[in-house]
């Protein structure tokens, strides 16, 4: 399996939908399911990414206990507050209500500053019952199993290499030395599209297709910069492109928008929270 180069010139090969008309309801739904109380700003940074991605309306679903800061610091969301566990991340229970929610939208994030457990196993289990688009990140993925099934919507996986690791119940090593064939095994194992993120990323597909990213910059090694990512895709989806395409464009614009502050700013020292700024002017129009 030789990967493809993914730079600008593949991307032609899968186009975005075209620029909605002023309803934002045509821009696409997304609901970021995300944060905890020691991380509740996982949430903000996926969030705000998704709507820099084009995403006309944004819901999140939080724990209560950060629920109302939310709500202030992105007043462009609905925030839904729910039932937390004594840890401060999502109690079981939330997870038929972010089910429902999940099923009247077209785009979903899950994972970025959640905590690992029985909660967040039920609520990848509630989100993969549903038909809509999924981006998993972060602690669901070491809550999911391998389906069973194709869904009508493959999934996307946005794993670092010990994300990959518990994905496949291997070492970090492994996924080090072999970051393309674990990546493929993990995208027919659980029937998703996957990213191996690296210094080189990977995305590949459960029928063996695969693509390469080297550009980017060193700066973009930081806290926060996953949650981007991980926003940037959803709210590709929720505008209406298909998996591949949505993840393709991500990686690229993710890695874009880290050259283009590392020329303003400098290879390293900018934040996760400027990233999703320089998307608008990488989207094509």
């Amino acid at each position: 399996m030789t990967p493809r180069p993914l730079n600008a010139t593949a991307l032609n090969d899968h186009p975005l939908p075209p620029v909605a008309n002023g309803d934002k309801e045509e821009k696409g739904r997304i609901l970021v399911v995300a944060g905890s109380r020691e991380v509740p700003g996982a949430a903000l940074l996926t969030a705000t990414a998704a709507m820099r991605a084009g995403a006309g309306k944004l819901r999140i679903a939080a724990p209560e206990n950060i629920a109302i800061q939310l709500g202030v610091a992105i007043p462009e969301a609905m925030v839904v507050g729910l039932a937390e566990d004594g840890a401060g991340g999502f109690a079981a229970r939330s997870a038929k209500a972010i089910g429902k929610q999940a099923a009247k939208l077209d785009a979903v994030v899950a994972g970025p500053g959640m905590k690992e457990g029985e909660a967040s196993a039920l609520i990848a289990r509630a989100l993969l019952g549903t038909t809509v688009p999924i981006a998993f990140d972060a602690a669901l993925l070491h809550e999911l199993q391998p389906l069973q099934q194709d869904r009508s919507a493959v999934p996307i996986l946005l794993p670092h290499s010990g994300e990959l690791g518990s994905l496949l119940d291997c070492e970090e090593e492994t996924i080090e030395r072999d970051p393309l064939g674990c990546g493929l095994e993990a995208a027919q194992l659980y029937r998703s599209i996957v990213l191996v993120k690296g210094v080189t990323s990977h995305v590949v597909t459960p029928e063996g297709l695969a693509w390469r990213y080297e550009g980017g910059s060193p700066g973009l090694g930081v806290s926060g910069s996953g949650d981007v990512l991980a926003g940037i895709v959803g709210g590709l989806l929720a505008r209406g492109a298909e998996p591949l395409s949505a993840l393709l464009w991500a990686v690229w614009l993710h890695g874009e928008a880290g050259a283009a502050l590392a020329k303003k700013v400098g290879k390293i020292g900018f934040l996760a929270r400027q990233i999703a700024d320089e998307i608008p002017g990488l989207l094509p129009g």
